[in-house]
């Protein structure tokens, strides 16, 4: 049995924010006290990334509950950088949910409770706990969507969300139900026992976790939901959605697939899907007026790179895959958080309201232009270091045809990432130009993005090996 003190400390992460949800709860019944709900969600979270960073670097390897929850270096490397990400995400809200006093406590608490069921997720060793922090991270969003009182049409996106976020979840169930059903076991490497087995109710089980994983990451042809819930959101949960939710799907598949090595039938599945995804996510970007949208049909050309990494052998695959959630992540929040403020939130993010945006703000044109120069994957960003590691596996593993088809189709995001830029430095001033001057919150978490990504740029190595 292990000692108490130790399971306590190995779980010092989720302490943190569990103690920091029952603060909230506790700050939001106090109207005195509410002003303080950002600053204690930013202290809980920045406590809880800096406790995995520590317990990672004192090389902490404990199963808290053996075959349930364990933690390892690697593990909580992996837990403490999506936590850390979430800091800009609180720090964009500050903006949007304080400006008319509502929001204010719920948005901080919401995001924490997500996040406790995100830091599940890295260290869960059965599918119950892969499915229970899924779960505990979606939950909060659908409320999270339908805070964005500015947006007319919140209210409809996070119904859409809820309906397929719901029939992925059951789709997932059913899965992981036909997964023990063939293999009398719940935990995450019986999905690969069923990969292997060649009857019917083994496929059955994986295609069934697969396509509840693609539902929920936005791959084609499940991919309808992404655009008008990004749309419809505000711009922090839009970030938060984009970046650590379709992480989260990520981490699940990472520890579903862990020491797999895809064959068969399997390999058209993960090979099709999300080349398919690739292509149409770049292609309908091109056609996109708003910015949001189109960050939506981005994510969706992501979710087929990520994807694509399950192709190859399992070594290096996790390394791969977490390394680009991060840069992937870093970006897509350097690009809401430098976002102009805008009185009018439908406009805020349409392409002619950053018409001529260099010359307004030179300095929030420049943080949205290294984001798109990094989501593009031009060297020398750490876009390019993500996806090359990406294909390399996929090279490794013998496809070289998919490689190179998903290479072209990546070309194909070149021209509305450019575009954006060109928007901002080459265009006149449009009409719909925001005179809101920026806030310095939003501010602070571009920098900190700036920060992260240029880190990734220049020490790509040093996570890595931590990873």
């Amino acid at each position: 049995m292990m000692p108490t003190s130790e399971a306590l400390m190995a779980m010092l992460p989720e302490h943190f924010l569990l103690g920091g949800m029952v603060l909230l709860i506790l700050v939001s019944l106090s109207r005195g006290l509410r002003r303080w709900a950002l600053a204690l969600s930013l202290a809980v979270t920045a406590g809880a990334a800096l406790a995995a960073f520590w317990l990672a670097a004192t090389g902490t390897t404990v199963d808290v509950f053996p075959g349930q929850f364990s933690v390892s270096p690697t593990i909580l490397a992996t837990k403490g950088a999506l936590l850390a990400l979430a800091i800009p995400v609180l720090l964009m809200g500050r903006t949007d949910f304080a400006r008319e006093g509502a929001g204010d406590t719920e948005f901080p608490l919401l995001l924490v409770s997500s996040l406790y069921g995100l830091s599940l997720l890295p260290s869960a060793d059965s599918a119950l706990v892969l499915f229970l922090g899924l779960e505990m991270l979606s939950i909060p969003v659908y409320a999270l969507i339908v805070l964005a009182f500015r947006r007319s049409v919140a209210a409809e996106s996070a119904l859409k969300y809820l309906v397929l976020s719901g029939a992925a979840s059951a789709t997932f169930l059913m899965g992981i139900s036909l997964v023990y059903g063939t293999t009398g076991s719940m935990a995450v490497s019986a999905f690969g026992e069923a990969m292997r087995q060649p009857d019917l109710l083994a496929r059955t089980s994986t295609v069934l976790v697969m396509l509840a994983l693609f539902l929920k990451a936005a791959v084609v042809p499940f991919h309808a939901w992404a655009p008008d819930t990004y749309e419809g959101a505000s711009v922090p949960v839009t970030a938060y959605m984009a970046t650590l939710s379709k992480a989260a799907v990520l981490i699940v598949a990472v520890r579903l697939f862990s020491g797999v090595t895809v064959s068969g039938a399997s390999v058209e599945l993960m090979a099709i899907l999300p080349l398919v995804s690739i292509v149409w996510g770049n292609i309908a970007a091109i056609r996109q007026t708003n910015l949001r949208r189109m960050i939506a049909y981005s994510s969706i050309a992501h979710a087929g790179y990520l994807f694509y990494a399950f192709l190859g052998g399992a070594e290096g695959r996790s390394e791969a895959v977490v390394f680009y959630l991060v840069v992937y992540s870093a970006a897509n929040l350097l690009a809401f958080a430098a976002l102009p403020a805008h009185e009018d939130d439908a406009a805020r993010d349409r392409m002619e309201t950053l018409d001529g945006l260099f010359h307004r703000d030179p300095l929030s044109a420049t943080l949205i232009a290294v984001a798109m120069l990094s989501l593009a994957g031009l060297p020398p960003f750490p876009g390019f270091t993500a996806k090359f590691l990406i294909f390399k596996t996929v090279v490794a593993a013998g496809y070289g045809t998919y490689a190179v088809l998903g290479l072209v189709g990546s070309f194909l995001g070149l021209y509305f990432y450019l575009r954006v830029i060109q928007r901002m430095f080459m265009t006149p001033v449009g009409a719909g130009a925001s005179p809101a001057a920026a806030t310095w919150m939003p501010r602070v978490a571009g920098v900190l993005c700036l920060a992260a990504t240029v880190a990734l740029t220049i020490v790509p190595g040093w996570f890595l090996s931590r990873i």
